[in-house]
């Protein structure tokens, strides 16, 4: 729960406004989106109950499919998935700070040469990601403390947003946000709406649907640290199943807030996308986005740490297999892989000075959910071909979790390609950059 909830549902929802122009249609892509990450935790529960190993994700597509394609996955995992989500959002952190110390925002930029600048807010996420990183390299208890902390105060501050804003809403605009029923609408430069329909809906749903998923992914980072876990048969199932569904759960509410609090012109054009901000200045005022921009830079920071501490033990287990950097192998005296702490840190670091990240991440949403799918088709292809294999857990209602995941997976890809190829290619050309440094990495190993 720590690492899904980021930055993303106090910001997507009012670019999916401005792309449907609708009420329902916004809820359905949200809703649409919980069931299929649900069911791909259900999926995974079974992998991982049958290759409890450090390395989650990593591992099973390894067992299933082989190196090569295990590699693809940790190298996309490495160059922007991992590390990229985690420049995102410590930036998103850096920018919220902002928002509470105004003197950032009003700093001139360290550095400019051109388009290309470096500036204090891009310093206070590089900031947050060395310090995260420092506070893991010192033991999974106290990473594990941080992580528990923030992930309970920024969902307790989530359940207050809900049901305190439920009580504190003046005019409640949800029926008029409601009322156009499944008729679809876009405006995306805040002139006119216009109705919508064939091959623009299309596009505008593969473009709703990159915010929704852009902020209900990484909950596979639990998989990351079970060979840290005392039973990680029992426990990883637990942990993704009622994660997921829990934050999935917490998403839907919070769309109704935003639904409730805003007409359809403020929730599509809140200041900088910030529609949680908007939401809440109109439930307690000034007060309410002061006290937003708070919960933001709590969660941001947790779900940063999250990510910090999972996506470091891939790169370790990569290393076990050749596969990556040997430097990244050992433990330190804390029993923790630090070296391959700070390989992805200062990556991420770098990611944040080029101000590209966040280009990266949305180039590689299309990639994130194909190797959902190619996991997810992992466990059909381990019970037709290897049925003899122990399963301490098997997928709840399977197949219709896997036929469920993959037909929406396989819809979203198709939009994306049809509609909004610039989302779609560059991963493609991502993951191909992947396929030489494999080959070379082995032709090393054979000499």
């Amino acid at each position: 729960m720590g690492s899904m909830i980021g930055s993303g549902i106090f910001i997507v929802s009012s670019d999916m406004m401005r792309q449907l122009g609708s009420g329902y249609w916004v809820l359905t892509v949200w809703v649409i989106t919980a069931l299929a990450t649900i069911a791909a935790a259900i999926c995974y529960g079974e992998l991982s109950g049958m290759y409890p190993k450090a390395g989650g994700q990593y591992a099973y597509l390894t067992e299933v499919f082989g190196k090569m394609t295990g590699f693809l996955y940790g190298w996309s995992l490495f160059t922007v998935i991992q590390t990229g989500t985690i420049a995102a959002v410590a930036v998103a952190f850096g920018k919220f700070a902002a928002y509470v110390f105004p003197g950032l925002n009003d700093a001139p930029p360290l550095y400019q040469n051109g388009t290309f600048m470096i500036t204090w807010i891009q310093i206070v996420a590089i900031g947050v990601i060395l310090l995260l990183t420092f506070i893991n390299t010192k033991g999974i208890r106290i990473g594990k403390f941080v992580q528990s902390f923030f992930t309970v105060s920024k969902i307790l501050a989530l359940v207050v947003l809900i049901f305190g804003g439920a009580f504190l809403i003046k005019h409640n605009f949800f029926w008029e946000n409601m009322q156009v029923g499944w008729s679809a609408f876009q405006n995306l430069d805040n002139g006119d709406w216009t109705p919508i329909s064939g091959g623009v809906l299309m596009g505008g749903l593969a473009a709703a649907a990159v915010g929704a998923i852009f902020s209900s992914v990484a909950w596979e980072n639990v998989t990351f640290i079970s060979g840290e876990m005392k039973n990680p048969k029992r426990d990883m199932v637990r942990a993704m199943v009622l994660g997921t569904s829990l934050v999935m759960l917490l998403y839907l509410m919070c769309n109704f807030i935003y639904l409730a609090a805003l007409s359809r012109d403020e929730m599509a054009f809140a200041a900088n996308d910030r529609v949680a901000v908007a939401a809440a200045e109109k439930l307690l005022g000034q007060a309410g986005t002061l006290a937003m921009a708070l919960l933001v830079m709590v969660s941001t920071f947790g779900c940063v740490n999250g990510l910090v501490l999972s996506g470091a033990r891939v790169f370790q287990t990569m290393a076990k297999d050749g596969l990556f950097l040997k430097r990244a192998i050992p433990n330190n005296k804390y029993d923790v892989p630090s070296r391959s702490l700070w390989l992805q840190g200062i990556w991420a670091s770098l990611l944040c000075v080029s101000g590209q990240y966040g280009n990266l991440l949305d180039m590689v949403s299309f990639v994130i959910v194909i190797f959902y799918m190619v996991t997810v088709f992992g466990v059909v292809y381990q019970r037709w071909k290897r049925p003899e294999l122990e399963r301490p857990y098997r997928t709840f209602l399977y197949p219709l979790p896997a036929i469920m995941y993959l037909l929406i997976g396989t819809l979203f890809c198709v939009l994306l390609i049809i509609y909004k190829p610039h989302y779609t290619w560059p991963g493609f050309i991502l993951i191909l950059l992947g396929l030489p440094v494999y080959y070379f990495v082995n032709r090393k190993r054979s000499v």
